[in-house]
């Protein structure tokens, strides 16, 4: 594998695989890998025959207070799995690198309706700068295909309508939720949980999948979701939101069936956890 950490040589090795005519793939990343990104490496290694990891601790998303500082930094061991799992280059770039001119005054992209709510309404401009970083690496690699977890699900969805608003010519490929044996999605910041608090975390994902199932069978939504938060309260967790979406995130109409996206935020102590699973509302039953 490669590791690259400035601009132009970046552009001159791909330039070179695509006149090879070779199909490019790209996993973002901020590092501090666990099996989830890995996941995406095996997945982009399948749909493309160069893969490209980023590693990039992006400053624009971290709002005041965040983690910013204290977000894991593991180039060494990134580099070790990435090697192991197939991929061909690394670029991480600094910050002087990617924002030579600083952040101040800087050109930022942002994507409405669908940042907006969930995770935009608990962290105001994060999915400013996670658009913007991502555009500029679509713009550095160009990749023909690019993998993103379904863990941040609302990130997917606003990369989503980036690539159609913008045209980007890219795939985007969704890739399933890698999780622990007691249901938690695998997150770099796992690894703020102290022991109590890591036993507590897997009360999100079993609570969404109650939840869920009470949806499937075709309980209230609203009774079911007043529950399902009620029982993060009960488990010792600080509810930030849990809502229930349509696939797109826009706001369910009233008697929807079909596919729905249920969605959830808690805080363990200092940590922020996210999860989210697909269901499908019954039809509603007629008098």
């Amino acid at each position: 594998m490669r590791t690259l950490h400035a601009i132009a040589p970046l552009r001159e090795w791909l330039d070179g695989e695509r006149r090879r005519g070779r199909r490019i793939a790209l996993v973002p990343t901020m590092g501090n890998l666990h099996a989830g990104h890995l996941a995406l490496v095996e997945r982009a290694r399948e749909l493309a025959d160069v893969v490209v990891a980023t590693l990039f601790v992006n400053p624009l998303q971290f709002g005041p207070g965040e983690d910013f500082a204290r977000y894991p930094r593991t180039l060494a061991a990134d580099s070790e799995q990435l090697e192991r799992h197939g991929c061909d280059l690394l670029f991480a770039p600094s910050v002087e690198t990617l924002y030579p001119q600083g952040l101040k005054g800087l050109t930022q992209v942002r994507v409405p309706g669908v940042s907006e709510g969930l995770c935009g309404g608990s962290r105001p401009g994060h999915f400013d700068g996670v658009a913007t970083v991502v555009s500029l690496l679509f713009h550095l690699t160009q990749p023909d295909v690019a993998c993103f977890g379904e863990k941040d699900f609302q990130q997917l969805a606003v990369i989503r309508k980036l690539v159609d608003d913008l045209h980007f010519p890219i795939q985007i490929e969704a890739v399933t939720t890698a999780r622990a044996d007691d249901g938690l999605a695998l997150s770099s910041r796992n690894g703020y949980l102290s022991a109590e608090e890591r036993q507590r975390a897997s009360a999100l994902y079993r609570t969404l999948r109650e939840c869920a199932a009470a949806l499937a069978e075709g309980d209230a939504i609203d009774t079911s979701l007043a529950r399902a938060r009620q029982a993060l309260t009960d488990a010792g967790l600080q509810l930030d939101y849990l809502e229930l979406r349509d696939p797109s995130l826009a706001p369910l109409a009233p008697g929807a069936a079909g596919p729905a996206r249920l969605l959830g935020a808690v805080y363990l102590g200092r940590t922020r956890l996210i999860d989210n699973i697909a269901i499908t509302l019954p039809e509603p039953a007629h008098a």
